[in-house]
This record gives structure tokens, C-alpha cells and sequence, in this order.
């Protein structure tokens, strides 16, 4: 046990003050040189879980144009988490398909894994270097399994314009958020924050509440290795985490019953952030990726147009945290038809170009290590590295989220003390 604390310490520290890793730095990739004859004729399919996924078929466009005869196609699974299981058992099992951080360590998933490559082999000269180091997650024989192609974080939607209207900076400091919420109660904005609260999944108690409660994980691997196996006596390390994200309601910076008002966390989050009298709207990045979209959607917007960009949420008085995590990964059917040619089209896409090209068009974060090409995630380019932290290196498993998310919504909604919460951790 000690020896395993001491690694959990090591990793726990390595991460937290090294996670940047060169983010904006210049690491320019390698012309892509094909490996095969360019006249190779044969079929991928890539299975995933969105509707539609026009950025990756943008990517198919662009290996055609080096190899024309490959027929590649993306292929959506109903059911994605329930079924991907028995695709890869079948007769058209897919070549390429998502996996997630959430199956890691979920037994459900285990004949998933079984069917993944190992992407780290060094004969597939795969370009790993391209990708933030904390994105990456290893298996306890150090293969990597699943490399992230489009990445998330948790923040809020500002609405530049009216900062500007009142002469206003983005926050990166508690004091300034709280500042700048005064001001706008004041000027009539009667809740400066908004964000889906519906129900439980995605509300925005939990963005404002899981990135602190993950640091305090970070700092306290005893308390990892507790909260990962739902121990009670974990629930204590969640209270700063609900104080923080209780006092900003209390202090009625958010009005929860307008944010009931929101029907879902993606569509309509957007479209009442663009209505133009919303300064900060938290939510996270998945929903960010559909704003350029919904521009067009909504009218108020194509009457009264405006900058925004997407922020961290200074919760505290250092400021806000990176909490970066993948958003989809891609993992190879080792037992799939034509591998060898899938794999070259997994050499093709991870690399600078490919992947922020594809982050660009998605309107996701992008996995690299240059934040500079979206000016949307900018501010996040600007956190410290000390102020990143990846959940998924550290070791938090989907579990632990399940417990932070279901007791924020539940105190943020007044059903429970933050006193009655820390105690029920483990049981919600």
C-alpha cells in the first residue's frame, strides 16, 4: 500500500505541475509520407456514437486525396455504449471506433478492450508527441490503447461585448468574478451566470463543483485511491468544492429558477446564450462545439451578433482551473479487415494538422499541444501548468464523477446540506 501511494504521490505531482507539457509550443509535424502503394483499394469504417460527424469525414476527404481508392466511411451506433461490444464480434465489425475514458477500469467494457491495438507499438510510428501527455492514458502494461482526437474542459461562455459595454475584464480571480457579478446585478443583469439545471447530467453545479473537487483529489492521493472506491470517509475532500459552488448561488449570482427554464444542455444552453443579455454562461466544451453552428439558428444572434470566447471559472483566489480531459477517443479493431491501411490512416490523422483541422471544424478542443489556432479556447492556452489537471492520468474513474455531479446538483438544488452530502458520498 505504501508503495502504491508513493507512485499515486508521484504521478499526482508529476501531473499537476508538468501537465502543460509545451502547450503553444512548436512542434511541427513531419511531411506525411504514405507507406503503401497509393493505388491500395480497400474499405474502413470508423463506429462512433455521434450523429453525424462531418470534421472526420473532411479527414476521410483529405487521405483520399493521397490514397483514392480507399473507401472510408463513419457509421453511427445506436446505443453506442450498450452495443459496441457485439459490432466487434460481428461480420461488419468496424476497423476504427470510439472509446472513452469511462470504460477504463468498467469490467462491462472488458471485451472492448480485448479487441484494441496497442497504438503505442513503435512499428506503427504512430505521432503520440503531437498530443498533450495528459491526455494520453496508459494500461498497467503501459500501451496505449485509445488516443484522444478531440479533447473538453468545463468553463463558461462570456459574452465579450457586454464586458466591454461596462468596461468589464474576463474574471481570473474569485474576487474579480465576484466583482464583476456585482457590477451586472447593478446594470440590471439580475443573473450574471446561467446554466442548465434541470436535471442531474451535465447541470452546471456539477461544472462548477468537479473541477475543484479533482484538484483536491490531485493533492491528496490517499483521498484518490478513497473516492475511487466510493469510501465515505472521501466525502469530506468534496466539501470545498460544494462551498465554492453553494456560495455562488447563495450569493445569487445564478438564478436557478430561470436556469430551469433551459430544456436541454446543448441546443438550447446555446441558443440562450446568443438571446445577447447572458454575460457568463458555464458549460462544457461538447456544448461549446456546437455554437458556430446555431449562430444561424438564432435570431436574436443575426440581429444583434457579438464576441464571446470560452473561459475557465475562477473559483478561487489563485484562479481557475484546466481540466483537461479527453472528449472522444479512437481506438483500432486489431481484428478488423485491412489493418494495415487503417492504421495508416491513424498515422495520417494524429499529427498538428490533421487533428487541429478536425478540432476546427468539430468546434472541439484540440488534443495538441497548440491552443493558439482557435481563439474561442484562447484563455485556456493562458491557464499556468500548475492550474492543469488531467483526470484521467491522476486515475479518476467515471464512478468518482457519478458522486460529485448527483450530490452538487442535489445541493445546489436545496434538496441537501453540504454537511448531509459529504456523508452520503459513496451511496448516490
Amino acid at each position: 500500500m505504501k508503495k502504491i501511494i508513493s507512485i499515486i504521490l508521484f504521478v499526482c505531482t508529476l501531473v499537476i505541475f508538468t501537465a502543460c507539457d509545451g502547450i503553444n509550443a512548436n512542434n511541427e509535424d513531419k511531411p506525411f509520407e504514405p507507406s503503401y502503394d497509393t493505388n491500395t483499394s480497400c474499405k474502413i469504417t470508423v463506429a462512433g456514437s455521434y450523429d453525424n460527424f462531418e470534421a472526420l469525414e473532411a479527414e476521410f476527404d483529405r487521405f483520399n486525396d493521397i490514397y483514392p481508392n480507399v473507401q472510408l466511411s463513419y457509421v453511427k451506433l445506436d446505443d453506442y455504449s450498450n452495443t459496441i461490444a457485439t459490432v466487434l464480434e460481428s461480420k461488419d465489425k468496424p476497423n476504427i471506433f470510439f472509446s472513452y475514458a469511462g470504460m477504463v477500469g468498467n469490467e462491462s467494457y472488458k471485451s472492448v478492450f480485448e479487441h484494441m491495438e496497442n497504438l503505442s507499438d513503435s512499428s506503427l510510428n504512430m505521432n503520440l508527441n503531437c498530443i498533450r501527455s495528459g491526455l494520453i492514458n496508459h494500461d498497467e502494461n503501459g500501451n496505449v490503447l485509445m488516443i484522444p482526437v478531440l479533447s473538453r474542459t468545463y468553463g463558461m461562455l462570456v459574452n465579450k461585448d457586454l464586458f466591454k459595454k461596462f468596461n468589464l475584464s474576463i474574471p481570473t480571480t474569485l474576487e474579480e468574478l465576484n466583482t464583476v457579478c456585482e457590477t451586472f446585478k447593478t446594470k440590471g443583469y439580475e443573473s450574471p451566470m446561467m446554466g442548465y439545471s434541470r436535471k442531474s447530467s451535465s447541470c452546471f453545479m456539477y461544472t462548477l463543483a468537479y473541477p475543484m473537487f479533482v484538484v483536491t483529489l490531485a493533492k491528496n492521493p490517499e483521498a484518490l485511491a478513497l473516492a475511487n472506491a466510493l469510501n465515505p470517509a472521501a466525502g469530506e475532500y468534496m466539501r470545498p468544492a460544494l462551498e465554492a459552488m453553494k456560495q455562488i448561488i447563495d450569493k445569487k449570482y445564478i438564478d436557478i429558477n430561470e436556469c430551469d427554464e433551459i430544456a436541454d444542455n446543448y441546443t438550447k444552453v446555446i441558443l440562450r446564450f446568443f438571446e445577447g443579455d447572458v454575460p457568463m454562461m458555464i458549460c462544457a466544451g461538447d456544448t461549446v462545439s456546437g455554437t458556430k453552428k446555431r449562430e444561424s439558428q438564432s435570431e436574436a444572434f443575426k440581429n444583434s451578433p457579438f464576441d464571446y470566447t470560452f473561459a475557465p471559472i475562477p473559483l478561487t483566489e489563485e484562479g481557475g482551473y484546466f481540466i483537461d480531459s479527453p472528449s472522444i477517443e479512437f481506438s483500432v479493431n486489431k481484428y478488423c479487415d485491412n489493418l494495415d491501411m487503417t492504421n495508416e490512416f491513424m498515422r495520417f490523422l494524429i499529427s498538428n494538422k490533421e487533428l487541429n483541422n478536425l478540432a476546427s471544424i468539430k468546434r472541439l478542443l484540440t488534443p495538441t499541444k497548440d491552443l493558439s489556432f482557435d481563439t474561442i479556447y484562447a484563455p485556456f492556452g493562458q491557464v499556468p501548468s500548475d492550474r492543469i489537471v488531467s483526470p484521467e492520468v491522476l486515475g479518476v474513474l467515471d464512478p468518482l464523477t457519478v458522486q460529485i455531479r448527483v450530490a452538487a446538483y442535489r445541493v445546489g438544488k436545496g434538496e441537501l446540506t453540504i454537511d448531509e452530502a459529504v456523508e452520503m458520498y459513496g451511496s448516490f
